[in-house]
This record gives C-alpha cells, sequence and structure tokens, in this order.
C-alpha cells in the first residue's frame, strides 16, 4: 500500500509540475512585404505543429533535452528554413551546416560545424555531447561521425538560393520538462555566401545557446559574429544569477548594453524555470512559436 501510496503521489507531482517549449524559425528583414500571404499561413500553421508535437511529448514526460532536438529536427527537415534542407549556400556553392544541443541539468554540450553530410546536424551534436568526450567538432571530423552513426545523408531542397532567403535564417527551441530540466538547441546553415569554414554563433556556448536548469534555456538568432562577440546568451543568464533581474529586462538590456552598441541584429526564445516563454529581436520580423506553462499557444512573424 505504501508503494502504491507513492507511485500516486510521484505521478501527481509529476502532473503538476510547469512545463513548457518555444521555437524559432530566424529573424531577419522578414515583412509582409517580402512575405505573401500564402506562405506566411504554412509557416505559421508549421510552427505551430512543431510546438503541438513537442509540448504533447513534454506533457508525456519527455525530457527536455530530447524535445529540442525532435523540435529543431522537424524545423531542419522542413526545407523552409536556413536550416538542414533549406540550408543557404557558401561562396563555393556547397552547405555547411552548424548546431549545438545543451542540457541545463548537468550543463553538458554537444556541436558541431561546418558539416555537410548530415540532414540533421542537431542530431549528430547530442551524439558527439553522448558518444564523445568532447564539446565541439567540426568539417571532415564531424561528417566522418555521421557516416560512422549512420545519420541521414545530407539531401538539400534543390531551390536556388535566392528561393530560399524568404525562410530568414537559424532555427532552434528551448524547453523545460516536468522534472525541471531546461535545454536549448539551435542549427543553421549560416551566412549566404560565406567564407568557406566560416562559423556561426549557433553550436557555441553562450552565443547561440545556454541551459542552465533553475535560471533560463535560450536560442539566439541573427548575425552570428555579434552574438559571438557579445556572448549574448550567456550574458543574460549572467543577469539573471548574479543581477537577478526579470527575463524580459534581462533580454532587453543585453540587446541594449551589448548587442546593439556594436550594431548586431537579431532575436532570442527563452523559456524560464517556471515555465514563461519569451520572444524578443530588433529586426523586423521572427518566426517564432511556444507554449507555456499555462497552456497559452503564441506563434507570430512580424511585429
Amino acid at each position: 500500500m505504501l508503494y502504491t501510496r507513492w507511485i500516486f503521489l510521484w505521478i501527481t507531482w509529476t502532473m503538476a509540475q510547469p512545463f513548457a517549449i518555444a521555437v524559432h524559425g530566424g529573424a531577419g528583414h522578414i515583412t509582409p512585404h517580402n512575405l505573401p500571404p500564402e506562405k506566411v499561413q504554412k509557416i505559421e500553421q508549421y510552427l505551430r505543429e512543431v510546438v503541438e508535437e513537442g509540448y504533447a511529448l513534454l506533457n508525456q514526460g519527455r525530457m527536455a533535452l530530447e524535445v529540442v532536438e525532435i523540435a529543431v529536427r522537424r524545423l531542419e527537415d522542413a526545407g523552409w528554413f536556413n536550416a538542414g534542407r533549406g540550408a543557404v549556400l557558401n561562396e563555393d556553392g556547397f552547405p555547411e551546416l552548424d548546431a549545438g544541443i545543451m542540457d541545463g541539468k548537468d550543463k553538458r554540450v554537444g556541436a558541431v560545424a561546418a558539416v555537410s553530410q548530415t540532414q540533421n546536424p542537431i542530431t549528430l551534436a547530442r551524439l558527439v555531447m553522448e558518444r564523445t568526450p568532447h564539446v565541439l567538432i567540426v568539417g571532415t571530423g564531424a561528417d566522418s561521425l555521421a557516416r560512422l552513426w549512420r545519420l541521414p545523408p545530407f539531401q538539400n531542397q534543390g531551390y536556388p538560393q535566392s528561393e530560399t532567403l524568404w525562410a530568414s535564417g537559424t532555427v532552434g527551441a528551448v524547453a523545460l520538462d516536468k522534472y525541471g530540466n531546461l535545454a536549448a538547441a539551435t542549427s543553421t546553415g549560416g551566412i549566404p555566401r560565406k567564407k568557406r569554414g566560416r562559423v556561426g554563433d549557433s553550436p557555441l556556448v553562450g552565443a547561440g545557446l545556454y541551459a542552465e536548469n533553475g535560471v533560463v534555456a535560450i536560442s539566439t538568432t541573427g548575425h552570428g559574429e555579434y552574438f559571438i562577440r557579445s556572448v549574448l546568451a550567456y550574458d543574460i543568464a549572467a543577469r539573471l544569477r548574479y543581477i537577478r533581474t526579470s527575463l524580459p529586462e534581462a533580454i532587453q538590456e543585453a540587446f541594449q548594453q551589448r548587442l546593439e552598441p556594436i550594431g548586431g541584429t537579431g532575436g532570442v526564445i527563452a523559456v524560464s524555470p517556471t515555465g514563461e516563454i519569451f520572444f524578443h529581436f530588433n529586426t523586423p520580423g521572427m518566426y517564432r512559436a511556444g507554449k507555456d506553462a499555462k497552456g497559452t499557444l503564441m506563434v507570430g512573424i512580424f511585429r
């Protein structure tokens, strides 16, 4: 009887714990003038589906780390965003993909950069975290692991680069699970016509993503060099930890004091330890969606 009661109490407790998820598909010069209504409808519906799927998985008790990987993999597979199948090409005409994932429970991180042999670099990043003693593996070294682990090969959707630009940039996800764990994941094709070997902020801890239980989970999007220089994701987390400001204030102040003075543009998504979700961007638009601990669904593109 005691054991049965313990199980009942555990189930009741986990059902009462907050959980939440948010995703993004990039920030940039996205306006009603350059994004036709039919594409707006398609993207919003897809983002809604990704969030609802992730929220359902969290409700089932799945871990935040797993859910952010699944969400980002869905965004990589869409072909509408600058990640995975939809990735833009470098100056030599081929894709080089970056991705990173972070577990807020123990601050484990996996990341890859300049890979071209897998459609889902976010899964490769997680395997780097779980199957190697390393954090970041790049180029041919990462591609060889993708082949070794039999990950699906890269298959570009075949659109000319100019046709993919309407989908804008980087994709990412942040989540809080029922056990209080936070996680973040970010994936990108980088800047169109970038130099061979260029690495942006997406796979870099503290710039393109950050997650720490009890503090915050963050994924960023924008011009990566500025997010690297401002260490924006960690700067937000540090304000929460040391200054103990609110999450909206920490994000706004980080943009105003760190990113914007050096010319940076882009956006962030964030989830708090209590299941609040926040979106912030200083560009005309950002593909975004989320569902907070209260079950409130938010989907948007423009300001």
